[in-house]
């Protein structure tokens, strides 16, 4: 009996999931092709891995055995696979990368090219990804890593299995129109109080640090204009359509007519990496943390530099 890795990784998936379309949603694929792949591992052990209940599948006992079975098999392959890489005077390797939108326009180039310049052997591939599945990506070994914003008020929760690295921090400042008029910098919070903001809603990370930084500096909001893209957000306020909280990595480019302000005791927001802990060792992953990192320090966020 030979086991393919490809089919006990959508095994895994189902067990996880618990259907064929969650699984395939995680692996993108379809729902057919997990479907015949499924059915080629069932045949292939011999034995009924899976039974119809009611519209449902659901796995036998002899399927969650080797479920139980795969997901030992898929971490064992992926510590074969860094012992490989261990061992190699020049690391070759692929890494896929998930992104957040502020780092694939500023951070990421800098970072792809100190990395070509140091392991021209490892080539990364990036997909920006949304922070409310940015882990799981990662834990369900569809990233190998990827980036996550944390926020104090709102801290990223990881599950035992993944492992976080701090590779820049960064600060927020007030981003206004230069025709409001010539503002002395760092400014109070509090005195915008009564200006209308533009701003992510509440049901976002940024969104939720951004209302408990104005409600402890005494006020409630006025959000005008609901945006989560902070290049839309600046540009806006350099039109004078309302005033908003943009990082530094968020700050590039600026508009011409923007004015940007710091911000008294300003809130600080940290850049991780997330990785599965059973790969931390790694030599390509290190290699890419370590350009990540180098990167933040000549872009003046080196988590160094600042203390959240």
């Amino acid at each position: 009996m030979e086991l393919s890795l490809h089919r006990l990784r959508m095994l895994q998936e189902f067990s996880r999931r618990g259907t064929v379309t969650r699984a395939a949603a995680a692996l993108q694929y379809t729902p057919s092709a997990v479907s015949q792949q499924l059915s080629a591992l069932e045949r292939e052990v011999g034995v009924a891995l899976f039974e119809q209940v009611g519209r449902r599948l659901r796995l036998t006992p002899d399927g969650r055995i080797l479920a139980q079975h795969a997901a030992r098999i898929l971490s064992a392959e992926e510590q074969a696979r860094t012992a490989l890489e261990r061992a190699q005077a020049v690391v070759t390797a692929e890494l896929t990368i998930g992104l957040v939108a502020t780092v694939a326009a500023s951070l990421l180039p800098s970072t792809l090219r100190i990395l070509r310049a140091q392991e021209p052997g490892i080539s990364v591939r990036t997909r920006e990804v949304s922070p409310e599945v940015a882990l799981e990506a990662v834990s369900d070994g569809e990233f190998d890593m990827t980036f996550v914003l944390d926020y104090p008020e709102t801290p990223v929760s990881l599950n035992l299995g993944l492992r976080s690295t701090v590779v820049a921090v960064e600060q927020l400042y007030l981003v206004t129109s230069k025709d409001q008029g010539v503002v002395d910098d760092p400014v109070d919070l509090a005195d915008f109080a009564t200006h209308d903001w533009i701003a992510s809603g509440e049901t976002t990370d940024f969104g939720r640090a951004f209302l408990t930084t104005c409600r402890r500096a005494g006020f409630e909001p006025r959000i005008r204009h609901q945006i989560d893209g902070q290049s839309t957000a600046m540009a806006m306020a350099a039109e004078g359509l309302g005033v908003t909280l943009i990082a530094d990595l968020g700050l590039t480019p600026r508009p011409e007519n923007a004015a940007i302000l710091r911000v008294e005791s300003p809130p600080l927001r940290r850049l991780l990496l997330v990785r599965r802990g059973s790969t931390a060792d790694r030599p390509s992953e290190e290699a890419f943390v370590g350009a990540v990192v180098e990167a933040a320090v000549r872009c003046g966020i080196s988590p160094r530099t600042h203390t959240p």
